[in-house]
């Protein structure tokens, strides 16, 4: 039971469910803090944290279970659980099936749950006829922020939608990063990425304006809502931790690319999750 759980929990990249939680937690906090001038429940807290790990458990084996075919071919993914054997296909569509919690939050959270499964499974077949397929990704997780307000508070503030957008580009940005060593499969296979279309160093190019386009999109947040200044201190954080991370990848050596994926990117998320909470707990609304 215990390898089993393991293999399920490789399948699903389970660790990489800090990239988005982070984000969509903020967005908790700045609802509760500007529509009650109080703080998020337990409940809702734990709802979220649920339905976060839950909606991205069941993208993720869905990913797995669309990009099969490829992923038996590519020598970097024959090793995942599905290509090897280790799980099989029915047990995926099941665990698919049953990762599904945003009911226990309020009725508009469940009436849009269909619409977010749609994005989420959406982007697994987008490799298939776009080059921009980062950005479905991207949006998958962007969505998250929002997902939260609505958790809070019943509706959303059109102010969210800028914090979608970061975190849009922010995963997509380094989803270019990651699919450059994949840059020569993707033209056997015949699918589409940044990487692809325009060879590594413009991909490398593409994902550094994204990111720029990051920083940029949280200043006018914190702008709109009139943040303190721990905002505008991870704001900085930020952008010291993506100049790092592209500082870490260069066309002709791609050997730090897991550092900057997955540590960098941790970090990034974590801290700010500090420091725009720490922003919301002295913020005068």
């Amino acid at each position: 039971m215990a390898s089993r759980i393991k293999t399920v929990l490789e399948m699903i990249k389970f660790e990489h469910s800090i990239f988005a939680l982070p984000f969509a937690l903020t967005g908790a906090l700045l609802a509760a803090r500007w529509t009650r001038h109080g703080w998020p429940s337990v409940r809702q807290i734990l709802w979220i944290v649920v339905a976060m790990v839950a909606a991205r458990s069941a993208a993720m084996t869905m990913n797995r279970i669309a990009d099969l075919r490829y992923d038996r071919e590519n020598p970097r993914t024959q090793q995942r659980a599905l290509p090897k054997g280790a799980l099989t296909l029915q047990f995926a569509w099941l665990f698919t099936a049953v990762a599904v919690a945003a009911w226990q939050l309020n009725p508009l959270a469940l009436k849009l749950s269909p619409v977010a499964l749609t994005i989420l499974f959406f982007y697994s077949f987008t490799k298939r006829f776009t080059n921009w397929s980062h950005l479905f990704l991207g949006f998958a997780l962007g969505i998250s922020p929002a997902a939260a307000w609505i958790a809070v508070t019943g509706g959303l503030d059109a102010r969210m939608l800028i914090l979608c957008a970061a975190v849009t580009l922010w995963v997509g940005g380094f989803d270019v990063l990651y699919a450059c060593q994949d840059i020569e499969y993707d033209r056997r296979a015949g699918l589409f990425s940044v990487p692809k279309k325009f060879g590594i160093a413009k991909a490398l190019l593409i994902a550094r304006i994204m990111h720029i386009g990051v920083i940029a999109l949280l200043a006018w947040l914190a702008l709109g809502f009139g943040l303190p200044w721990p905002a505008w201190a991870g704001i900085a954080v930020v952008a010291a931790l993506l100049s790092y991370e592209h500082s870490l990848v260069k066309a002709d050596d791609l050997s730090k690319l897991d550092a900057a994926f997955f540590t960098v990117n941790g970090y990034i998320s974590m801290l700010f999750l500090l420091f725009w909470g720490a922003a919301a707990a002295v913020w005068r609304v």
